[in-house]
């Protein structure tokens, strides 16, 4: 029965995750009036999550392994309850900020928690992969109707309400996990950290994204992010001999032989760059091209939501036939098709039907993709390492993603002539169709992936 109900609260706590990337972004407006932010300021409503969750993803997975995953997960909860309580009764612009940076840390503890929760309660094979279909669907389903529910309860409650809807849901999270999930296991050896690595590793994947994160906005030779990009190729280095060094590594050695987990890595950072760069272009293609307002607008992303969803279902049908490798190459295929075929519909005044093949195809190929590629990323993981492998998937999803949004900017811009927003439907063509073009350079990656039909099944 503890089995059975435990699903359903991990896939609520990937739901939240995925809520809390996206949820804030049609209330920003509200927030820049309500605390004074500059046009400049705003951005890092946003982007102080982005950063703070990448660059702590590897700590909180070792966290998750050493000091075990339930307390790992309640504590997390905990820290979302709390961190979003503060948000929604913050003043001012430099508290609202501190406090998205918190709820990063928060999902740097709570994902790689829950993908370990997943991937040592359900045993490898069929079990595992309709595990991970679920979480995968939860996650695919917040990301896409974060704008949805953040345009009821702006237009109804004010921004605030966009931080005080996490706290009753994730104090529920806390509490369903200390109830339902196993108690972790005393270790056999004493729990130690590799503190220098961990402030290493931790500080150099944060430095990293803050300087992807700031020069698209900034400027590519602008000063912060140029000494940021230097400190963390500093920082990363020291990291790298620190781990070889290390009795207790945050990544343990063995980790960086396993050339599947490796592949998949490789191939997490590509799906951020790629699918979940598009909401970002589709947001501005339904407000600045289309005039459509935030509301129009989270309803505009249900169809890609429910799609999505379905593709991650049929990618764990698929896995058990032609395994999660062949299922990823087919998700990238189809996502560059769909990609392909949404940029051609993209006009300023045809009807929303006409973009309707390509988000199926887009759709389809993400969720797809989505589960065979976690599914690749667990297979012949230990368990006492699942937690930081989980991690190490998901730095290079973060840190994908900002590379990715960077660069596509970067492109649309220059494509548009300027800022995506003053020629924006030429820059979000060139986006889409380099979204399209990336995928199928990276089908060629899932060969790395040797995980058969015999380790899926």
């Amino acid at each position: 029965m503890r089995a059975r109900l435990s699903l359903p609260v991990l896939a609520l706590a990937q739901l939240v995750i995925a809520l809390d990337y996206n949820i804030v972004y049609v209330a920003l407006p509200g927030i820049g009036d309500g605390l004074g932010f500059s046009s400049h300021g705003l951005q890092w409503v946003v982007s102080a999550y982005v950063v703070t969750t990448g660059g702590f993803l590897l700590l909180g997975g070792r966290t998750a392994d050493l000091l075990g995953r339930r307390r790992t997960f309640v504590a997390a909860a905990l820290v979302y309850a709390g961190s979003s309580l503060v948000g929604g009764l913050s003043g001012s612009a430099g508290g609202l900020v501190a406090v998205r940076a918190a709820q990063g840390v928060g999902g740097s503890l709570l994902f790689p928690a829950t993908l370990a929760l997943i991937n040592t309660l359900y045993a490898e094979g069929p079990a595992r992969n309709r595990a991970l279909a679920v979480w995968g669907a939860a996650g695919a389903g917040g990301l896409c109707f974060g704008s949805l529910l953040g345009g009821v309860l702006v237009e109804a409650f004010g921004w605030r309400s966009v931080f005080f809807v996490n706290v009753p849901v994730a104090a529920a999270l806390a509490w369903a996990g200390r109830a339902l999930f196993p108690a972790d296991a005393p270790r056999s050896r004493p729990r130690r950290y590799d503190v220098t690595g961990a402030l290493a590793g931790t500080a150099g994947i944060t430095l990293l994204v803050f300087s992807l994160v700031r020069a698209p906005e900034a400027g590519w030779d602008d000063r912060s992010a140029l000494l940021g990009a230097a400190l963390a190729v500093t920082l990363l280095a020291v990291f790298a001999v620190v781990e070889t060094r290390a009795r207790d590594p945050l990544v343990p050695a063995r980790l960086f032989a396993h050339r599947g987990l490796l592949g998949v890595m490789a191939l997490t950072a590509l799906y951020s760059a790629t699918f979940s760069s598009l909401p970002y272009f589709m947001t501005l293609y339904f407000q600045t091209v289309r005039g459509y307002d935030a509301f129009t607008t989270g309803l505009a992303f249900l169809v890609p939501a429910v799609v999505t969803a379905l593709g991650t279902k049929a990618g764990e049908l698929a896995v058990a036939r032609l395994g999660p490798g062949r299922v990823l190459a087919g998700g990238l295929a189809l996502g560059a098709g769909g990609a392909v075929v949404l940029g051609l519909a993209l006009t300023e005044h045809g009807p929303y039907s006409l973009l309707l093949p390509g988000i199926v195809l887009l759709g389809l190929g993400q969720g797809a993709a989505w589960t065979g590629m976690w599914i690749a990323a667990a297979s012949g993981v230990a368990a006492e390492d699942q937690g930081v492998a989980s991690a190490m998937a998901s730095t290079a999803l973060q840190v994908g993603g900002a590379i990715g949004l960077a660069l596509l900017v970067a492109l649309s811009s220059g494509a548009g002539q300027g800022p995506p927003e003053a020629n924006p439907l030429t820059g979000i063509r060139v986006a889409v169709f380099a979204v399209a073009a990336a995928l199928c350079c990276g089908a060629p990656l899932t060969l790395a992936l040797r995980t058969g039909r015999a380790s899926a099944a």
